[in-house]
């Protein structure tokens, strides 16, 4: 059985007996060929099945059309959502999107960003493992004109384009809402204190208890690595206390059930002995029996969203002689306020 022959504009433009530059600029709607051309062109292109070469496409305009897209784990809903919105835009812009995962490793990190450099992705949009101290390897992509969006978990740095949560207002409102309910021993479960987050959570929650004038107790701020037993284990420090809080802001809701969890172990009562709030405000907090108290929404479409619109302008003018301006974006968040099931 023959193989059918793969349609090129050549082809095309034999058929037709037109040349090949007016077939090519026929197929990309330019204005210069009449709307006839266009017609006979594109049920010409319909008949073969036509596809463009993108490789070709890449060759000539010096891109591949890709953008890479590094999150720690597609299992968290907040970047699986933020993932989403990215590939919507990217796909109204014509581009492709590679996603890899770096597990939280900052070695699995560092060989994504080698093997996207490798392919000459268009550029990069990243959220840092929590385990990464240094970005170096995202720096150094520079040297090959490949442009880095950070969001979420960014390098606490100036020189770089980011996305951010507004996390000193996120955690200002949680903590007022504890206080307003009456409780004084407020804890902090923050994750790895390497991570910006933890340091900007811990400053806030400094403020606010300056502000409420309380006395500042670090005993109170705890990390965990954001493992199951490393929850518990800073659990245990913190009910270990005497006396011991009465309420913890949690890094996130995935933190957060495993607060829950904890508190079944110990018989403590979820918002009774030991009230939550946390971070991100997953879809599956509305479907527990005792969800945190409140949840602080991140708004991660938003964040996906706008790291995907800042790097469609970084690649559009990634070739300008205009002096760059690192974007700094800040998305405030949203209390949200869980009621109590009724039963």
């Amino acid at each position: 059985m023959a193989v059918q022959s793969v349609p090129t504009i050549k082809e095309m433009a034999r058929q037709l007996n037109l040349s090949s530059s007016t077939v090519s600029r026929a197929l990309n709607g330019n204005q210069s060929i009449g709307l006839r051309t266009k017609m006979r062109v594109k049920q010409l292109a319909d008949q073969l099945s036509y596809a463009p070469n993108l490789n070709a496409i890449s060759l000539k305009q010096k891109k591949t059309f890709i953008i890479g897209v590094i999150v720690p784990n597609l299992r968290e809903h907040f970047f699986s959502e933020a993932v989403c919105a990215i590939e919507d835009l990217a796909l109204q812009n014509k581009y492709h999107v590679l996603i890899n995962q770096s597990q939280d490793d900052p070695e699995r990190e560092r060989q994504i960003v080698e093997s996207m450099k490798s392919l000459r992705v268009d550029g990069i949009i990243a959220s840092l493992s929590k385990n990464t101290q240094s970005c170096d390897h995202f720096l150094a992509l520079r040297n090959y004109n490949i442009p880095v969006v950070y969001f979420d978990r960014v390098p606490n740095r100036q020189d770089v384009h980011k996305v951010v949560f507004n996390m000193h207002g996120g955690t200002k409102d949680a903590i007022e809402h504890l206080y307003n309910r009456g409780h004084r021993r407020i804890a902090i479960l923050n994750g790895p204190e390497s991570m910006a987050s933890s340091i900007e959570r811990t400053n806030a929650y400094k403020q606010v208890m300056i502000k409420k004038r309380i006395k500042i107790d670090m005993s109170l701020v705890v990390s965990t690595d954001l493992t199951q037993a490393g929850t518990f284990e800073a659990m245990d420090n913190l009910m270990a206390q005497h006396p011991r809080p009465t309420a913890v802001v949690t890094m996130n809701d995935y933190v957060a059930l495993d607060v829950i969890e904890y508190a079944k172990n110990t018989k403590l009562k979820i918002n009774k002995d030991l009230c939550v709030i946390s971070y991100a405000n997953l879809p599956i907090i509305n479907y527990l029996q005792t969800p945190p108290v409140a949840s602080v929404e991140q708004y991660p479409w938003q964040q996906g969203a706008k790291a995907a619109g800042i790097m469609m302008d970084l690649i559009k003018n990634n070739d300008s002689d205009e002096p760059l301006v690192f974007q700094h974006v800040i998305i405030d968040g949203k209390l949200m306020v869980h009621e109590k099931k009724k039963r």
